[in-house]
């Protein structure tokens, strides 16, 4: 019996109305070229990465029979044409794979928005038509991931500015950010491609599909750390009398690694100042690990540096080289509930202000993270460029009167990296060995691929302040210490 619901099928996986676009074209046609880009929006530049995962997962696979004869019924139950002879002769003649080329910026790479990151092409005149087809799920695969990596690595510059103003330890930077974001994401495969794309800029995360993403996908090696956290029911169920107990069986039961208190579920000062800061204080002075006092409501910014002063008050601190003060070694705040980039720089804020250096907190983002963007976040769109009828290169390009936002650029397109910086050029206008756009992806086979190791550095080059400086605004207003 016929499986309708594959999801993995490329026939279906796509707007209904693309199997129409075949006969719209002129007559000749030849070659269709388009290109995906960021068109500006929230930020300033954009980390790439995304399409590795989609070519492996997707084009890597040949369309089947069954696949066509799925396609088929599902587009015309939806009244829609279906060109079933387009689908055979692609069978018969490719194998089933889709004869197209696909270039694209190496994945890791930060790019100012409004450049070229990917160029495709048809690879068999016959087939002109399958560069637009596929539209629909290669737009999704690649605007998405590079999203979520886009913020993320605006929140790792945020948290990077704030450790180099008052901390002594800004190597610890990919430990300061995770990723909880598993239960607020739309699909397993969102928080897959979400969680992989985060894990470009930081190496904490409880977001396992993201994980495994970056395994299979990339050949990550244990690509995220995670630790022992406790929740609301385990301590409820122990009722508010039993909130000593419930903390003192999670030191005993994980005596080493890092132990996350939860604080809120009853009365958070009372837990950071008596439970933690007194009745524990010993157990956890000498605890063989991290202990973190994790608050899960009420105002970010108030609540981390009110507890981090409430520990300091128990536990003391230091005074590192640059006059912040610091909780010993063994304890510190932790903040993960409904946090954005925007909370995040004023939480930074708050901590410079009171003279506490900032790795005195741990932060955890979840929905702001994996959920909170949309393609018009960076406003992501993949348009023609150039086609080639009867033997003739035609530039082509979309010059909306009502949106100068959605312009498209005509001519193939090249990127070229020039005095630190990018700059999307016509193709022919430079050597091809000055082109940064790497061809991966031909007629079904992968050309490059790029290990999870590889993304990373990438993403970890130095890059012009402009592609950043909108995040880290707001900690780089003098703000007054004091101790």
């Amino acid at each position: 019996m016929a499986n309708r619901a594959d999801f993995s099928n490329i026939i279906s996986n796509t707007d209904n109305y693309k199997h129409t676009h075949y006969a719209m074209y002129p007559d000749g046609m030849e070659y269709v070229s388009s290109y995906i880009e960021s068109r500006g929006g929230k930020f300033s530049s954009t980390l790439f990465v995304g399409l590795q995962a989609f070519l492996r997962e997707y084009l890597s696979r040949p369309i089947t029979l069954e696949n066509i004869d799925d396609a088929e019924h599902v587009t015309r139950q939806q009244g829609v044409h279906f060109n079933r002879q387009n689908w055979i002769d692609l069978l018969n003649d490719h194998g089933g794979y889709l004869p197209v080329e696909i270039e694209a910026v190496p994945e890791g790479t930060v790019v100012p928005t409004r450049n070229v990151l990917v160029q495709l092409i048809n690879t068999d005149p016959k087939y002109y038509w399958v560069t637009s087809f596929f539209e629909t799920a290669l737009l999704r695969a690649i605007w998405y991931p590079t999203t979520v990596g886009t913020v993320s690595w605006m929140a790792k510059k945020v948290i990077g500015e704030a450790l180099s103003r008052t901390s002594d330890h800004p190597e610890m930077l990919r430990k300061y950010l995770h990723d909880y974001g598993a239960r607020g994401v739309s699909s397993q495969e969102s928080a897959a491609l979400g969680g992989m794309a985060h894990l470009v800029n930081f190496d904490q995360s409880d977001t396992v599909p993201g994980c495994l993403a970056a395994q299979k996908y990339y050949n990550a090696d244990a690509p995220a750390g995670s630790c022992v956290n406790m929740e609301h029911a385990g301590i409820s169920a122990w009722g508010r009398d039993g909130e000593l107990a419930v903390m003192r069986r999670a030191l005993q039961k994980y005596s080493s690694g890092i132990v996350g208190l939860l604080t809120d579920t009853f009365d958070h000062e009372n837990c950071v100042r008596n439970i933690i800061g007194r009745e524990l204080k010993e157990e956890i002075q000498n605890f063989p690990g991290l202990i973190g006092a994790r608050a899960d409501s009420g105002d970010p910014v108030q609540v981390s540096a009110d507890t981090t002063e409430w520990l300091m008050e128990s536990f003391g601190y230091e005074t590192n080289s640059k006059g912040f003060r610091v909780l010993p070694p063994y304890i510190r705040t932790v903040w993960g509930d409904g946090l954005n980039l925007d909370s995040m720089g004023r939480i930074y804020v708050e901590l410079e202000r009171r003279g506490l250096a900032a790795d005195n907190i741990f932060l955890g983002m979840g929905g702001g993270l994996l959920q909170q963007c949309n393609r018009d976040t960076l406003n992501f769109g993949q348009k023609a460029n150039a086609v080639r009828i009867n033997g003739t290169w035609i530039d082509v390009c979309k010059t909306p009167t009502g949106d100068a936002m959605k312009r498209s650029k005509p001519g193939r397109l090249a990127l070229q990296y020039v005095d630190g910086d990018y700059r999307t050029v016509p193709r022919d206008s430079i050597p091809a060995e000055e082109n940064v756009l790497v061809p991966v992806f031909r007629n079904g086979k992968l050309l490059r691929t790029w290990d999870f190791t590889e993304v990373i550095e990438r993403s970890e080059r130095d890059t012009p302040e402009h592609y950043y400086a909108d995040a880290i605004a707001s900690i780089r207003e003098p703000a007054p210490v004091s101790v």
